[in-house]
């Protein structure tokens, strides 16, 4: 069974994240430099939310809030997050159940990691052609 530490193994578990008082253009700031389509939203240490670019969309833009607003107002809380022992057919099912695309990865309360959706099909579609593969070798007995 293939788990999210094989994700995190391979991608890291680097995490960026703002403060729940941080305001919108600081987060979007942030996911723009980085790359990324979320932060994590950390009060000492503590998860206590997620902010997306689709958070913005729906609870920013759509309400007529603007880029100076804190991030608390419009993040996502609570956050579902997953363990590291979860496998990606699990994460796959909560992804698409909950219409979520970042998932935190915590150790009790410690946030480890956190994977995208795309982390996850990325994955999935390297292991089902690694599979091929190997059922393609021994097919031509090589």
């Amino acid at each position: 069974m293939i788990t999210v530490r094989s994700i995190l193994k391979e991608k890291g578990s680097q995490i960026f994240a703002v403060a729940p008082q941080a305001t919108v253009l600081d987060a979007l700031e942030l996911m723009a430099g980085k790359g990324i389509g979320a932060v994590l939203v950390m009060e000492e240490n503590r998860l206590i939310g997620i902010f997306s670019e689709r958070d913005y969309a729906r609870r920013g833009v759509l309400k007529g809030r603007g880029v100076e607003s804190t991030v608390d107002a419009l993040m996502t809380s609570p956050v579902f997050a997953i363990t590291a022992d979860r496998s990606l057919e699990d994460c796959l099912a909560v992804m698409t159940d909950r219409h979520i695309r970042h998932l935190p990865v915590v150790e009790g309360e410690k946030v480890v990691g956190v994977i995208s959706i795309g982390d996850v099909v990325k994955y999935v579609i390297d292991e089902q052609r690694n599979h091929i593969s190997g059922l393609e070798n021994y097919i031509m007995g090589r």
